[in-house]
């Protein structure tokens, strides 16, 4: 139990000799050390984090590593999505390199999904293969990307093409540092929480109806119920298919649409990845009632609860009100669930009944977008 009282909670990801926990709980930052010490070949890592991190966490870091005996380096990144590309992962090798960073060694990924991403891939190909640990400090990093051992840069044609599976060896979730986020940041982690409600889990959906306020005020124990049952949704799919080649697509509800609406906006900042996960479970939704597979109420549930917690449900909201169906087709025509050229589609068929498909007619989904693409919805995110 934390000193606040909270009890720290353990979610296994069990996948053989690639087992590893998942630590949620607070203040886990000052306590590094212990848990880290439990996992190393040797007491020697490398921490990589971004600037904006940096000056918030890193320092109770290192002060709980120095206090365990671990020696520590620190390679920081530029923050933002536009660090994840092979500019800066050979950056980072570079420095790997000059540190003497050997097989025995750990590199720490300290930040959100963007660090997790490109430390993760940096460890799967430093001297082929060196232990990782994943200390997420977003909402969206702590719930998805720090789970699963999916690790990736984006390139030209689109997002996260370029990557390996590599599992960490464990991942410290940290709910202390949700505190420090941008309202904006918590809100798009919270586009990824919802998701698994979606997927699976209606009664998930139904807490989340009651208590997502609460989340994003900032309630400990709220943050942390929601991040611990995202983690176990995310750990028993993972531990089923490690390598997407069945279920684990489950877990990319909205993002075929998302990521091509990541590809529009360039990465620029004004989409975060959580806020297009939204817009584009809505569309999922959307899709999914159109075709008659979904009930319309549940299609407008699920668009309500986006809303009621301040997240978009339209490209035209996010400053994309000039793009087309035939663009955003061309996205996802390049979307890793492509296969023989046949795109891969998450609908459901009600809240928490999702399924994987690939019998859906491009007709149907290039009418569905034309009319989301065109529509403004009634409220907008502020």
């Amino acid at each position: 139990m934390t000193a606040s009282g909270l009890d720290e909670t353990t979610v296994r990801v069990d996948l053989a000799e690639r087992s590893y926990d998942i630590i949620i709980g607070e203040n886990l930052l000052a306590q590094a050390g212990r848990h880290l010490a439990s996992v190393l070949a040797r007491p020697r890592v490398a921490i990589i984090t971004d600037s904006t991190v940096a000056a918030l966490h890193l320092t109770q870091l290192q002060e709980s590593l120095d206090a365990a005996g671990i020696q520590n380096d620190v390679i920081i990144i530029p923050a933002g999505e536009g660090s994840k590309n092979f500019t800066q992962l050979q950056a980072v090798l570079d420095q790997l390199l000059e540190l003497r960073i050997e097989r025995r060694d750990t590199i720490v990924a300290l930040g959100g999904g963007v660090v997790g991403d490109l430390a993760g891939f940096a460890a799967a190909i430093l001297r082929r293969g060196v232990d990782f640990i994943q200390i997420p400090t977003t909402l969206l990093s702590q719930v998805d990307s720090s789970v699963g051992g999916k690790t990736a840069v984006n390139v030209s044609q689109g997002k996260n093409l370029v990557g390996a599976f590599y599992q960490p060896r464990l991942v410290l979730a940290d709910v202390s540092a949700l505190s420090t986020l941008p309202e904006r940041e918590l809100r798009a982690g919270y586009g990824e929480v919802v998701k698994y409600g979606l997927i699976d889990d209606f009664a998930f959906f139904e807490w989340l109806e009651g208590n997502g306020p609460h989340m994003l005020d900032g309630v400990p124990s709220a943050l942390a119920h929601a991040v611990a049952v995202s983690c176990r949704s995310k750990a028993a799919i993972v531990a089923r298919d490690e390598r997407e080649s069945g279920d684990r697509a489950l877990l990319n509800l909205g993002h075929t649409f998302a990521h091509a609406l990541e590809a529009e906006a360039g990465y620029d900042g004004r989409l975060l990845h959580g806020e297009a996960v939204a817009i584009g479970l809505d569309m999922a939704f959307t899709l999914s009632s159109q075709l008659g597979l979904c009930p319309s109420q549940d299609s407008a549930r699920v668009r309500r609860h986006l809303e009621r917690m301040g997240l978009p449900v339209s490209a035209s909201q996010m400053g994309l009100g000039t793009l087309t169906a035939d663009v955003m087709l061309g996205h996802m025509r390049q979307d890793k669930k492509v296969s023989q050229g046949q795109l891969t589609f998450i609908l459901a068929k009600g809240i928490g009944q999702s399924f994987i498909t690939n019998d859906v007619s491009e007709d149907a989904v290039k009418e569905m977008l034309q009319a989301a693409l065109q529509t403004k919805p009634a409220s907008t995110r502020s």
